[in-house]
């Protein structure tokens, strides 16, 4: 009886069913790896593309969801990993006793179990007896392989996980440098208006803020030609976001150092790609008094979106972009280790912020009657 309860045990830790949980963040990572690789794919077939600026526009979006799909992954495999651990150190003591159990269980003869002090009704009270602990025995050891199976499991994931983020990432990178080539290699955008850079080096002098900066901008437009149809989607509150971030802080709150701005900040990702939300006229794009570099575009006539903080910038002033065409990119690229510490670590790289206005006319306006989010 107690052999045919040790080989029950036997048979139901060898089948048992790997965890659910484990299951789940095995899929969730290998959806984050074939991202990446369609990511590679569509990196491939940019450099025979006709239009490789969208093309290679259209890869680093892939790559930094796909990233993001993997390091988001691998944070909560992470913590699920780290949770299991101190849950097994804490049950120290009680896995103790449950493993004396079982080798107690094992040493046990058929010529032992036969035989009793107190003859064969003692013999089948202990029958009884181990029949009744035996289920809960086994009910405990199942519950201590899916533990320990699931944190070997997540492990694993994270091991593997770690090489098609590694992969992911310089595939992200031969993107960013072949989209900085295609975009200076394009000639094929409408140009509206050629800078004056002594007359814009002028209004930068003379200016203190970046919205008296914005508002000189207006001044200077001699010889602009007509401004280029509106996009269709430039509607109030339907706007895309130009880049991949969460809102951190709306307009007219005030920041650690108790200053208050007209703009909203969002929160992105080190060298996340950052496009134009709509068609739209650069009206400049460059250093500006603090901000770093700064974009702004104008969608249309007496509106325009300012776009401070980037840490590289792509095109020139005068040129008019297509929804979605690149503007640059986010400071603080992340490298290896980052990613790596990022995703496996359970926390982030230092975040990059974006800082967006919106005028019209002479004035600002809350950026979210313009632009869609989903903090609203």
């Amino acid at each position: 009886m107690i052999r045919a309860a040790l080989l029950c045990l036997g048979l139901t830790l060898a089948l048992g069913p790997a965890p659910l949980a484990a299951q789940e963040a095995a899929a969730r990572a290998r959806g984050a790896a074939e991202a990446l690789d369609q990511a590679a794919a569509r990196l491939d077939a940019a450099e025979r593309s006709s239009d490789r600026v969208a093309s290679l526009t259209e890869t680093i979006r892939a790559y930094e969801d796909g990233l993001a799909a993997m390091r988001d992954g691998l944070r909560d495999a992470a913590i699920r990993e780290t949770q299991l651990r101190r849950s097994l150190a804490g049950r120290e003591g009680e896995l103790a006793e449950l493993l004396a159990a079982l080798q107690t269980l094992g040493r046990s003869d058929v010529t032992q179990q036969m035989l009793h002090p107190e003859g064969p009704v003692g013999a089948a009270r202990s029958g009884m007896l181990v029949a009744a602990v035996t289920p809960g025995l086994v009910a405990q050891a199942v519950a201590l392989r899916g533990d320990l199976e699931e944190v070997e499991t997540l492990r694993l994931l994270q091991e593997n996980a770690a090489e098609d983020l590694r992969d992911g990432l310089e595939g992200l990178q031969t993107a960013r440098a072949a989209l900085s080539q295609a975009v200076a290699d394009r000639t094929d955008l409408p140009q509206r208006f050629t800078e004056d850079p002594a007359r814009i080096g002028a209004l930068i002098s003379a200016t203190e803020t970046l919205s008296g900066f914005a508002s000189g901008l207006s001044d200077l437009t001699e010889g602009a030609v007509a401004p280029a149809e509106e996009d269709a989607a430039l509607k109030p509150g339907a706007v895309p976001l130009p880049v991949a971030g969460q809102l951190l802080r709306r307009a007219g709150e005030a920041d650690a150092a108790g200053v208050t701005r007209p703009g909203v900040v969002l929160a992105t990702a080190p060298g996340a790609l950052v496009t134009t939300p709509v068609s739209a006229t650069m009206r400049y794009l460059g250093p500006l008094l603090d901000y770093g570099l700064v974009a702004v575009l104008e969608p249309k006539p007496d509106l325009l979106f300012v776009l401070a903080g980037l840490g590289t910038v792509y095109g020139a002033a005068g040129q008019v972009l297509p929804a979605g065409a690149p503007v640059g990119l986010m400071g603080g690229a992340e490298d290896n280790t980052s990613v790596l510490q990022g995703g496996a670590g359970g926390g982030n790289a230092r975040p990059e912020t974006l800082y967006i206005e919106v005028r019209e006319g002479d004035r600002p306006v809350n950026p979210l009657d313009w632009f869609a989010t989903d903090k609203g």
